[in-house]
């Protein structure tokens, strides 16, 4: 009995003495964990916020590419993006929403469901108006994506098989166009230039979508449409273009809008976006072939069409700076609209910013004034394999496509059909094939044009094209040559 009395002791002195080591090793681990939270919570960085930017596109809009997809899809921006001071616990997250017109871009910065955003010219003046009128922030014009000097772009369409061939054929007939669009200014403004009422045609609002469509189906008459539709719906082969916008002579181009409460918070941001659209225009630039294919990719609009738009001596040119001609458009336009009682009064010296664009070109070492005073585009240039002579004049040359293979340029109308001919020849299938308006200074399809054919001296034929028939019809008539067809220039090109 005493020596179960002593064991128990025994056991009982040993329970404690193993509960006394553990509580110890328990409070050690104890010490041991909280000196380690304590470690971490030190060194880890605050949570971090996200901000969300909405970006409003245009991506059929060709022109507005550089500004929108080739940044969005080659990453442009994340690499300026700012990372020290009160960016270091900011995390930049981009919701890049696409739209088929500038308006409802307008209603989406309203909302602030988008901070930046991407439009025409007349959309973009509208856009300023509107927010003059916001009594809780401004948006401020930042940059110019692409433009024509002479309003080029725009342009008005008829079905291929159409008896109209200029706007003054269209008196009573049905006409369609997106309200608000820089079309629809094109439209208010040869309907001015004209004298013309509003009850000269029926005029109605449709999306570009819904105009083709209806044009396709004999529903309307004529459809008006901004970039690349009225050169898109011909290169596809049911229209034909019988209005061109430079008719107008008042510049178009597109540009980039940015709500002033945005920029003003985060500024650095703003610069970073202007420096992933310069990057954006070089890239295109280095190499267009690609770009129009990578375009064609990423927007389903053909590279044939956007290579018209933005390749060597393309229809519009690449150049963010704000040029004092561009805000001089808008204040006429601005006229217009008021005239046409859609807008009341907008100032628009007061919704240009440059120095977010000032910062983007310092950072670059370029100089942002020169610039701004240069209306230079990178022409169609090289040497013309064929005729064997330097391409010195480029708004007389040419580029044949060949499908599958490379673009070749050339110096004239006569050794550019003549390279078609060769190739055609040698059996190779033509892809397409650009002329230069010998009347408009635009770019054109070769096989969308019309010529004045002169074949006084048959070994050398004189070959000009034109973009619209009255105009080749009026050349012919004072050169002593005729009015001819693609297939009949082609016929009459010299090897």
């Amino acid at each position: 009995m005493l020596f179960l009395k002593k064991r128990e002791i025994k056991v009982k002195t040993q329970i404690l003495s193993f509960k006394q080591e553990t509580d110890g090793i328990f409070k050690g681990v104890k010490a041991v964990a909280c000196a380690l939270l304590a470690t971490a919570l030190i060194a880890a960085p605050a949570f971090a916020e996200t901000v969300t930017v909405g970006i409003g596109t245009q991506n059929t809009t060709t022109n507005t590419v550089t500004g929108g997809v080739i940044i969005k899809e080659l990453g442009l921006m994340e690499k300026y993006l700012p990372k020290t001071g009160k960016y270091k616990d900011i995390q930049f997250k981009f919701d890049w929403q696409n739209f088929t017109s500038g308006p409802p871009v307008t209603n989406g910065m309203i909302a602030n469901k988008l901070q930046i955003g991407m439009m025409g010219d007349y959309p973009l003046l509208v856009n300023g108006a509107t927010f003059q009128n916001n009594p809780d922030t401004k948006s401020e014009l930042i940059a110019v994506i692409a433009y024509n000097a002479n309003g080029a772009g725009n342009g008005v369409v008829v079905r291929a098989d159409s008896p109209y061939y200029q706007l003054s054929d269209l008196k009573g007939k049905s006409i369609s166009v997106p309200f608000g669009s820089a079309a629809h200014g094109m439209l208010l403004k040869a309907m001015e230039d004209h004298g013309w009422k509003q009850d000269f045609w029926q005029l109605s609002s449709q999306s570009p979508e819904v105009g083709t469509t209806n044009l396709q189906e004999g529903k309307i008459d004529a459809h008006a449409d901004f970039v690349p539709f009225a050169d898109l719906l011909p290169f596809r082969g049911f229209a034909r273009k019988i209005f061109s916008g430079v008719e107008t002579k008042v510049p178009t181009f597109h540009g980039v809008v940015v709500r002033k409460d945005f920029a003003d918070k985060y500024p650095e941001v703003v610069v970073a976006y202007l420096r992933a659209l310069m990057d954006a225009d070089d890239w295109l630039r280095q190499n267009p072939k690609l770009a129009a294919e990578k375009i064609q990719q990423w927007t389903g609009i053909e590279k044939e069409v956007a290579y018209l738009y933005l390749g060597p001596s393309g229809i519009y040119t690449l150049d963010p700076t704000i040029k004092p001609k561009w805000i001089d458009a808008i204040k006429y336009d601005t006229g217009v609209l008021q005239r046409m009682g859609k807008v009341k009064e907008f100032n628009a010296d007061a919704w240009v910013n440059e120095s977010y664009l000032r910062e983007a070109f310092k950072a670059r070492a370029l100089d942002y004034d020169k610039q701004k005073a240069s209306f230079e585009n990178y022409q169609i240039s090289g040497t013309d394999t064929l005729c064997k002579k330097p391409i010195k004049d480029p708004t007389v040359a040419g580029e044949v496509w060949v499908k599958d293979g490379e673009i070749s340029a050339y110096s004239s109308p006569d050794c550019t059909l003549a390279a078609v001919k060769k190739a055609t020849a040698e059996g190779k299938s033509i892809n397409v094939v650009y002329l230069i308006d010998h009347a408009l200074g635009v770019k054109v399809f070769a096989n969308q044009a019309f010529y004045a054919l002169n074949t006084k001296n048959p070994k050398q034929p004189s070959i000009v094209p034109f973009l619209l028939k009255k105009d080749a019809e009026a050349y012919a008539a004072k050169t002593g040559g005729r009015l001819a067809t693609y297939d009949e220039v082609l016929k009459a090109a010299k090897i």
